[in-house]
């Protein structure tokens, strides 16, 4: 049986009102319906004002209505949602916005490399020991689904839009499964010069700072002792980009992450250094570049000059794919119209 039985009910609507619809959904399981509703039904509430439809819980049972392509929008969702708790995974107020997010873009859904139509909400996954995350966008869906097929993957965007998590995760998921044998995970130190020398203390001490978010992102993945002992054993390696210099890394998930602050030399050393039976992946925002002024960013280089190269995949997030706090992405917005005005562009540039 599906997560719900759906029936479209005669409308009986007036003139102008053809566009109306009236769905309801009846669950099977009563422990998995009230969690899906959420406490004093916050999560149907949240669907009414994301999708501008009227959602009414009598038990099992759910009534929706609305227009006709947001019911069946909110009906996507909803599938969406139940089928997480069916899977044993919590839900909350992020997941809700994510499956929103997926039911309005289900009929225009692409999945790399074929870009077949997709006539169902399915959300891309990645499963760890600790736990499921699952795509909350249709551009996080197009990313997760590329790092399950190509070796070299990039991931342009603005922050908060889960580039880098997601890659760890997924690096998480292939070293769990013993596809590859170690993690390393890179990212440019103290701008791209990685001046560590000015700074106080050991090696350590010094680059730890500037890759505290590759840390946190293992963290969410494995239990803090398994992500410390995997370091001291060096099956996962956090190390600054300078290290990476005369190394082929083989049998690895290698991430490259803030790639906007390389510098062409130091990304063409990056990317050569894939091994066999390893994958890459490079992340960053070409509108957050911190170089010294007229030095070029390797990231945008290698974007331009590896156009067309076969097996490589680049997916482009934008605000609309950011999966923090709402005004996150209210600030990208803003901080992008600046921008383009900034350039010249007006408003509609």
């Amino acid at each position: 049986m599906s997560a719900a039985e759906v029936k479209n009910l005669p409308q009986n609507l007036p003139s102008g009102a053809s566009d109306m619809a009236h769905i309801v959904l009846t669950f099977d399981n009563n422990k998995l319906a009230s969690a899906l509703y959420g406490q004093f039904d916050e999560n149907l509430a949240r669907l009414e004002q994301k999708l501008g439809v009227d959602i009414r819980s009598r038990g099992n049972q759910l009534t929706i209505k609305g227009s006709a392509s947001a019911a069946e929008q909110a009906r996507r969702a909803l599938d969406n949602l139940y089928g997480i708790l069916q899977k044993g995974a919590d839900i909350g107020q992020s997941d809700v916005d994510g499956a929103v997010r997926m039911a309005i873009a289900a009929d225009d859904q692409l999945t790399l490399p074929t870009l077949e139509r997709k006539g169902k909400v399915s959300a891309a996954q990645i499963s760890t020991r600790k736990k499921t995350i699952y795509a909350r966008s249709l551009n996080q869906d197009a990313y997760m689904r590329a790092l399950e097929r190509s070796e070299l993957v990039f991931g342009i965007g603005p922050a908060g839009t889960g580039k880098t998590f997601l890659a760890v995760a997924h690096a998480t998921m292939l070293l769990e499964r013993g596809m590859v044998e170690r993690i390393v995970l890179s990212r440019p130190a103290v701008e791209a010069g990685e001046r560590l020398g000015f700074l106080p203390g050991d090696m350590k001490e010094k680059v730890d700072p500037y890759l505290r978010p590759l840390y946190d992102a293992l963290y969410e993945m494995m239990p803090a002792d398994k992500v410390e002992r995997a370091i001291a054993a060096e099956v996962i390696e956090i190390a600054p980009l300078a290290f990476m210099r005369g190394r082929t890394l083989a049998h690895s998930a290698v991430i490259l992450d803030e790639a906007q602050n390389t510098t062409p030399m130091q990304m063409k050393m990056f990317l050569t250094r894939l091994g066999e039976n390893s994958r890459m992946i490079v992340t960053g925002d070409p509108t957050q570049i911190d170089l010294p002024q007229n030095t070029k960013s390797g990231l945008v280089e290698a974007l331009r000059i590896l156009d067309g190269v076969t097996g490589m995949v680049t997916v482009r997030f934008n605000e609309g794919d950011v999966v923090r706090h709402p005004l996150v992405a209210e600030i990208v917005k803003a901080y992008d119209r600046d921008g383009k005005l900034a350039r010249g562009l007006g408003a509609e540039g």
